[in-house]
């Protein structure tokens, strides 16, 4: 069994689909920015704010595995090509809407555009790099690309928006759309799953069912903690899964092939990614609002901050399947989640005058030890199933990593709400209503703060910055323990994969199993 090598056609080709990543994630996270100069110039209330930031996320999570499997049944060029002019036309659209009704729906156009590009990729990488230990650096690649784009996009939102008007941050990917329109039918090979069957559009309709009630439940736990609404979206949810599992059982062609699951490699790495996913992401908010709110940095000047930690991450990600040539999988993976732990340590010490250099510190060691994870796991995803699944295997790569960071702001979002409200200890003879906009978030505390004056509001700044940072504290440490465990479990699960080096028959069957 020998796979045949990548040439410099599939190296080009990767060059175009990362740069379309690194665009497209800027992108996306500049909307952040953008937001409060569009609610004002758009007049958008805060329900439909709340809506334009929201409905990309909604549309993309929904859609994910449905786009994946299509992609394997027409064609993962033609819907990646198809996804990339409909994200290109969307982004016009958005950057010149009108009312906030309209930028609403193109933002759900482009979370539907959206939901084709990295499944498609993903897919396309698997299938133009069939030597193992090419497709690693190549997923290496793609993946430092997206991640960077992620911690860029405030950095150039900022400088994008002093200079042009709030539209101009939709229009970032749309060069990068009309590029990958050019060149993707030279470089990219086309490939669809023999004898895949017709969609079956009850299916489509059952995974919207359970997908989107759970990120939506999720959403509101993280925002108003676990109101009956919230926990009724889920259980709504779940149910839709039970359902949509049960005919995925008994069609011929199904939306999604519940048999990959029984594939270890597959089911440990995506368990792997979700998990990681849901502890990272939700720490990353609780880092970015500490270096503003409570080292009162600029979103500027903490993007900055957080840069460091975005090279590493890049190194780790490139290095990973260099070094997964020598080591095996879990055993790296171990060890890197080993300097993530000690990151987390390091965040536990971070106090509320210490500045922002321990804090920095602690997540370089996280994301330079998280690259194993990312990069392996994802690997493993695609690359453990057969070349007709890769897809859906890359749809559902993509799907745990949205699930799992909705789950993540749910629960370490609640446990720090509740950590920060337990840890306040507030000035007397506060008004009432201070002193509830005090106790919901730190954000709401300083803003409440202004309104007070004097040493009354010097002492509120310090306790709610002083609880922030405790609940920062808490919850780094509870994540270090939950990455120590699954460090060890992961080790022990994938220790059968072998090192990519040495790529005997032997050891590839074992690998497929």
């Amino acid at each position: 069994m020998t796979a045949t090598k990548a040439g410099r056609r599939e190296w080009i080709g990767l060059a175009v689909l990362a740069l379309t990543s690194l665009l497209v994630s800027i992108d996306v996270f500049v909307m952040l920015l953008a937001l409060p100069h569009l609610a004002a110039d758009l007049g958008a209330s805060s329900t439909q704010q709340l809506w334009i930031t929201d409905i990309y996320g909604f549309v993309l999570a929904g859609f994910l595995v449905t786009m994946g499997t299509l992609g394997d049944r027409i064609g993962r060029r033609r819907l990646l090509l198809i996804g990339a002019a409909a994200f290109g036309l969307a982004s016009v659209a958005a950057a010149y809407s009108t009312s906030p009704g309209m930028l609403i729906a193109a933002r759900a156009l482009l979370g539907l555009a959206g939901a084709t590009l990295a499944p498609s990729t993903l897919a396309l990488i698997s299938n133009m790099f069939t030597d193992a230990r090419q497709r690693g650096l190549a997923i290496g690649v793609w993946l430092a690309c997206f991640m960077g784009g992620a911690a860029l996009g405030p950095i150039a939102g900022g400088a994008l928006l002093e200079h042009f008007w709030w539209g101009a941050a939709f229009l970032l990917g749309v060069p990068a759309m009309v590029l990958l329109l050019i060149l993707g039918p030279v470089l990219l090979p086309e490939y669809r799953a023999p004898s895949a069957g017709r969609i079956d559009l009850v299916s489509v309709a059952l995974s919207l069912a359970a997908i989107l009630p759970v990120i939506y439940g999720l959403k509101e736990i993280a925002k108003h903690g676990f109101q009956p609404a919230a926990l009724a979206s889920l259980a709504v949810g779940l149910a839709m899964g039970i359902l949509f599992a049960r005919r995925q059982g008994r069609l011929a062609h199904p939306l999604l092939d519940l048999k990959l699951f029984t594939r270890r490699a597959f089911s440990t790495a995506l368990a792997g990614m979700m998990a990681a996913t849901l502890l990272m992401g939700a720490l990353m908010l609780f880092l970015t609002q500490h270096l503003q709110l409570v080292e009162g940095l600029s979103p500027l000047a903490a993007g900055l901050w957080m840069l460091p930690a975005v090279a590493a991450n890049g190194v780790s990600f490139l290095l990973s399947p260099l070094l997964a040539r020598r080591v095996r999988p879990a055993y790296l993976i171990g060890y890197g989640l080993a300097v993530s732990v000690t990151g987390l340590l390091v965040i536990t010490q971070v106090d509320a005058v210490s500045g922002p250099l321990t804090l920095a510190t602690g997540w370089i060691l996280i994301n330079l030890g998280a690259g194993p994870l990312v990069t392996l796991s994802t690997d493993l995803v695609v690359g453990s199933v057969p070349p007709e699944k890769a897809g859906s295997a890359a749809a559902l790569n993509e799907t745990s990593g949205e699930l799992g960071f909705s789950l993540g702001i749910a629960i370490l979002g609640s446990l720090g709400a509740a950590l920060y409200r337990g840890s306040l200890t507030l000035p007397d003879s506060l008004a009432p209503a201070v002193e509830t906009a005090s106790r919901d978030t730190l954000a709401t505390a300083l803003a409440a703060a202004e309104g007070v004056g004097g040493e009354t509001a010097a002492a509120l700044v310090t306790t709610a910055r002083e609880a922030f940072t405790t609940s920062l504290n808490v919850v780094a440490l509870v994540a270090a323990v939950a990455l120590a465990a699954m460090a060890i479990l992961i080790a022990r699960l994938l220790r059968h994969i072998p090192p990519t080096q040495p790529a005997s028959t032997e050891e590839l069957t074992q690998a497929a199993h």
